[in-house]
């Protein structure tokens, strides 16, 4: 008992540091629904781990059903893990997660349903896992990682690293940039489609400038044998009403 009170109060201090909204201790014990999800699931996994299977269960469906938050009464969850917003979570019975983890709403931590046994992701220590993203497997995300906003990460994610898109992809590894992708944070994702079309459309232009330079006149030509088909039928128009006149 005084062990789970000592990590609930490192979890309350977690909270209050990554949460600026968290104004005291006791609005994070009576009003943050994450907070609950923990509390209910330290006691459903204990439980558990007493092969009170039945009973594990019955206070996770609680904790579902009061927070929002769906947690296996299975899955290991290390110190000091913060739930920010919450709703939507869903967290597999063979998920494992480390110490110093940010969850925001949305995440599900799940299985792809094609794995047995260990079938659902193992979270490293002080990762990010953002808003509306989905880890799906059993594969590690490594420790200090970050995924980004509806991210679907269906591998491994190595140490420091950042993910994102669908499915995701890695753009950072150690502060070294993989590719174009900037610096992220789980509000301000670069959108890599986005990124694509801009360069498609600035190489378009470079092919459009060299081809003016080789023939300054294309775009008179091009436009005259555009109004050519337009002149000829109003020609034809005329001559046709002049022949009825006559």
């Amino acid at each position: 008992m005084p062990t789970m009170l000592k990590r609930l109060r490192e979890t309350i201090n977690a909270f209050k540091a990554r949460d600026p909204a968290a104004r005291s201790s006791l609005e994070i014990i009576l009003l943050y629904p994450g907070f609950h999800a923990i509390v209910y699931h330290r006691i459903a996994h204990w439980l558990y781990n007493k092969k009170l299977r039945f009973l594990a269960r019955c206070v996770s469906q609680w904790s579902r059903l009061w927070t929002g938050i769906e947690i296996h009464p299975g899955a290991k969850i290390g110190r000091r893990l913060v739930i920010d917003h919450g709703m939507g979570i869903v967290i597999g019975e063979t998920t494992e997660i480390g110490d110093d983890v940010l969850l925001y709403q949305g995440v599900t931590l799940g299985g792809t349903g094609k794995d047995k046994g260990k079938r659902h992701p193992t979270i490293g220590n002080n990762v990010m896992v953002g808003a509306g993203a989905k880890v799906l497997g059993p594969f590690k995300v490594g420790d200090n990682a970050r995924i980004a906003a509806n991210a679907v990460v269906l591998k491994e994610v190595p140490p420091d690293s950042t993910a994102v898109g669908v499915p995701a992809r890695i753009v950072r590894i150690a502060d070294k940039r993989v590719n174009f992708v900037e610096s992220i944070d789980h509000v301000s994702v670069t959108d890599p489609i986005a990124v694509e079309l801009s360069a498609i459309t600035a190489q378009m232009q470079m092919l459009e400038r060299q081809i003016v330079c080789h023939d300054p006149t294309i775009y008179a030509r091009l436009d005259g044998q555009e109004g050519a088909p337009a002149a000829a039928k109003g020609e034809d128009e005329k001559g046709a009403f002049k022949t009825e006149q006559d």
